[in-house]
């Protein structure tokens, strides 16, 4: 068997402080890949589905991709899996950088860790084991940043760490994993970062120096360069190199794609100009960085040279922070939101359902549900870019009402609010909404309704082959109108099923923008593993996950009634370049349906279920 992956996964116990390896049969590889793939496999095997997603005996999964670490285009990803304290379903947090490398580099594919350690505790990692090292100095006292620094003292000096910050101390419900201190990579999306601090865990520092063994490295080697080289002419990858994701800020706009004033407006263009990575690129930009095998270097960073942050040096913002901690709060100031979203990556907060959180918190406040009393001082007037610094801090430290409501998330805030807040929340299955409009790219409609984890663009991208991005191998070359809904269950089925599969081989999503598609990443799996893989396998595992996880989440109770949009998303917008257009969101998901071979209730026949080997 090729030694590309460990071929092993260690499990943590962390109330009685120990840990063993476990070994994984190449069946369960072929089947299910490995990173949110396998994690699902036996987070379903072994699933109580009574169990609250902060209770000690919750399984919190750590699991690289299939190819993280050997030197794919991108091939640095991993994920944290486990049921959402947020959602109560299903939740997989993703993330790039160097910590997944690491993982492997020291011998394992993962870790399972149950348990609660009776006092704060960090995980030491090596190719001898786990070492559990206490963390009371760290608790309370360091943000990401300052726990990477503290720990490549006490461990090494090139390990890698994974950690919470005060959103994970203080079980915020929105609060992720942070990774690579200010390098930031965040696996922040349903609440991980909070199953982490309900176990007293603070960090997972790791260290490896193990080698990967290939298939077939010469091939293998010489292909992924064939494909990295036209990479650095492709437009796309060009505009990701020089701008980041935030230089999508401005044609998001222009395209109705922009979420704007919580959702309810249709055009911001002369504040989406402020704010756009072009903008960020002459004014506060520093320097690029990339996560590991990575050719198109992406990540931003950024320096305040005036202001009240006047020093301040940052991971730039990215677009879903721009478009969520900007536009959907009506807010044009570039410096409020840096230092918005530094103090995120320090917290450890996903930076999607703070922006929408907050800016659900403002038009409640508009509306006079939510009372200057309750703001703890905080004036939640549209546009305050001071206020969205200050709702930041107060989530994350759960200080005072505000910051209480806002910690739970959008849906328990509307909850707890009443007085039809819930009209206005903008989330799908408790998760909120990422910054690209279902009424813009119509595909998304059915894509956010049966999305494993809730709202999530990530889970099919649906988006580009509607922008005319290609996708031959699924058939999509372009000339696609964005906002009629013929067809667009079937982009939903095919982008589904393609990209349930890129998180669990540890691949970057945005190569496919690159023409990195399943037909390239079968070839990565073949020359790697000495696997026999083709476009129709690709798809068919991708398949079998979308499934896997759905059973998943019927366990929880998720059915037909739970496919659906907000109200919000519902409505036309009033103006921009997707107004006046709404999806018929029942009309994809039935279509979808019968695709997928679910029945009327949403769930997957026993006949489907034989065909993907899961029955």
């Amino acid at each position: 068997m090729a030694q590309v992956y460990a071929g092993k996964i260690i499990r943590i116990d962390l109330n009685e402080r120990a840990w063993n390896v476990q070994p994984i049969p190449e069946e369960w590889y072929r089947k299910y890949t490995l990173g949110s793939g396998l994690a699902a496999k036996i987070f379903y095997d072994e699933m109580d589905s009574e169990l609250d997603a902060l209770d000690p005996r919750a399984p919190l999964f750590f699991f690289n991709g299939l190819l993280t670490g050997t030197g794919a285009t991108t091939a640095n990803r991993m994920s944290v899996c486990g049921r959402s304290p947020l959602t109560r379903i299903w939740s997989e947090a993703n993330a790039g950088g160097y910590w997944g490398p690491e993982l492997r580099f020291a011998g394992y594919d993962g870790l399972i860790i149950t348990g609660r350690a009776e006092a704060p505790t960090y995980l030491w990692i090596t190719e001898s084991g786990v070492e559990f090292r206490a963390a009371a100095h760290l608790w309370g006292k360091t943000d990401s940043y300052a726990t990477l620094d503290v720990l490549r003292e006490e461990c090494d000096p090139k390990c890698r760490v994974a950690c919470i910050g005060a959103g994970g101390e203080n079980l915020v419900l929105i609060a992720g994993v942070a990774l690579d201190g200010r390098d930031t990579r965040m696996a922040g999306r349903g609440g991980m970062g909070a199953v982490m601090g309900s176990k007293n865990l603070k960090a997972i520092a790791v260290r490896g120096t193990q080698k990967i063994v290939y298939h077939d490295r010469g091939t293998f080697l010489k292909y992924v360069q064939s494909v990295n080289n036209p990479l650095k002419d492709n437009n796309y990858i060009i505009s990701l190199y020089k701008f980041g994701t935030a230089g999508g800020v401005a044609f998001t706009e222009r395209t109705g794609d922009l979420p704007i004033k919580n959702w309810s407006a249709g055009s911001w263009a002369a504040g989406a100009q402020k704010i756009q990575g072009q903008t960020i690129r002459e004014t506060i930009y520093t320097h690029t960085t990339r996560c590991f095998a990575c050719p198109i270097a992406c990540t931003q960073h950024v320096e305040l040279k005036a202001g009240e942050h006047a020093g301040l040096k940052s991971h730039g913002a990215e677009y879903e922070t721009l478009a969520l901690l900007g536009a959907n709060c009506l807010n044009d100031d570039l410096e409020s939101i840096t230092k918005a979203n530094d103090l995120c990556n320090r917290y450890g907060l996903d930076t999607i359902s703070t922006g929408s959180t907050i800016a659900f918190a403002m038009e409640a406040f508009e509306r006079g549900i939510l009372t200057p009393e309750m703001c703890d001082g905080i004036d939640l007037r549209w546009g305050n870019g001071k206020a969205v610094v200050q709702c930041v801090e107060a989530l994350a430290h759960r200080h005072g009402f505000l910051g209480n409501l806002l910690a739970d998330g959008t849906r328990k805030a509307a909850e707890r609010l009443g007085n039809g807040a819930a009209e206005f929340a903008v989330h799908v299955k408790g998760l909120e909404v990422p910054a690209h409009d279902p009424r813009a790219f119509v595909s998304m409609a059915s894509n956010y309704a049966t999305g494993s984890r809730g709202a999530c663009h990530l889970e099919s991208l649906g988006y580009w082959p509607e922008l005319g991005i290609p996708f031959e191998e699924l058939g999509y070359k372009g000339g696609i109108n964005p906002h009629t809904d013929e067809g667009k269950a079937a982009i939903t089925y095919n982008m589904q099923n393609f990209m349930s599969l890129m998180n669990p081989l540890g691949l970057c999503k945005f190569t496919n923008k690159g023409s990195v598609g399943p037909a390239v990443i079968a070839k990565y799996v073949n020359y790697a593993l000495g696997w026999n893989w083709d476009v129709e396998e690709y798809q068919h595992v991708g398949e079998r996950l979308v499934n896997l996880k759905r059973m998943i989440n019927a366990r929880y109770g998720i059915t037909a009634k739970d496919d659906i949009l907000p109200p919000r998303l519902q409505q036309a917008r009033p103006s921009g370049g997707a107004a006046g257009v709404v999806p018929d969101v029942a009309r994809q998901v039935k279509e979808l349906y019968q695709l997928r071979g679910w029945d009327d209730n949403g769930i997957p026949t026993a006949d489907r279920l034989k065909t993907l080997a899961l029955a």
